[in-house]
């Protein structure tokens, strides 16, 4: 971030090696607009781009990890040498980083349903997710939500009206519990069949927040497959569809494909504010 007297250049980017991050740049791009429209005086100047170097993640000052397929982001990263500076670029240096669907398995320090050695992850989030819980491709769907965090009385932007989001869920993942928080890895999550950890990042005597459910989907336990074994599920926790730690934010739908700007203007603000207390 570059700063003058009276104004500031914040740069976000959008790891583009698969997925939906085209769709992402567009809603920046208007929720940039609808701050600077706004009656909040905001001097910021926005710069967003795509993202598929280390040295283009160099630049960034926060970083979005768009819907897709999470195994072959993961693929491409490793082979593109960009697998460890994402994890210093959330981990390390804890700047602002949002992952939807595909993006909110690789922020997480555990995911199950994976086949040993078929997913890295980049971490970031102490939770566990549940990748594809609501079933395969045709079983997508879209439901309105109702997101308190998008109604709080100190976001500046908000919705009086609690108008719902209208949210896509593709092949969506599901944080299925939360994780002791704690430095290094999440090695007791390691010895779980069929369940993969991100690798330790960070000092270790690192506070790390705990994790904040940001929004959940009431009343889909019962459409879950039968296949799935009811042991997978954390009853107490619910389907967790939002999670926010420290300067991870995660969710299983998909914001970018519904035209929906009020999510990215809200991360926009979470950024700026993360930023400025620095």
């Amino acid at each position: 971030m570059t700063r003058s007297k009276d104004q500031r250049t914040i740069t976000v980017g959008v790891l583009a090696l698969q997925g939906a991050f085209q769709e992402h740049l567009q809603l920046l791009q208007h929720a940039a607009s609808i701050l600077k429209s706004s009656a909040t005086g905001d001097n910021t100047t926005w710069h967003f781009f795509e993202v598929r170097t280390a040295e283009e993640l160099s630049r960034c000052d926060a970083l979005i990890i768009p819907g897709g397929e999470s195994t072959t982001m993961s693929l491409v990263a490793a082979r593109s040498n960009l697998l460890d500076p994402l994890r210093d670029f959330v981990k390390v240096h804890r700047k602002p980083t949002w992952g939807t669907c595909a993006g909110l398995i690789l922020l997480a320090e555990s995911a199950n349903r994976i086949k040993k050695g078929g997913q890295d992850l980049i971490g970031g989030l102490d939770v566990r997710v549940n990748r594809n819980h609501f079933g395969r491709q045709v079983e997508s769907f879209e439901t309105k939500l109702d997101l308190p965090f998008l109604h709080s009385p100190d976001y500046k932007h908000g919705d009086p009206g609690r108008l719902p989001f209208d949210a896509v869920f593709i092949r969506a993942p599901v944080v299925e519990r939360l994780l002791l928080t704690r430095p290094g890895e999440q090695v007791e999550e390691a010895a779980k069949e069929g369940t993969v950890i991100a690798p330790s990042r960070g000092p270790d005597n690192e506070e790390l927040g705990k994790v904040e459910v940001m929004a959940t989907l009431p009343g889909r336990h019962a459409a879950l497959s039968d296949k799935v074994a009811a042991d997978q599920l954390d009853r107490e926790a619910g389907d967790i569809i939002a999670v926010r730690q420290g300067n991870a934010f995660g969710t299983s739908f998909h914001p970018e494909l519904t035209g929906d700007s009020r999510i990215h203007v809200w991360w926009l603000e979470q950024v700026k504010a993360a930023l400025e207390n620095r």
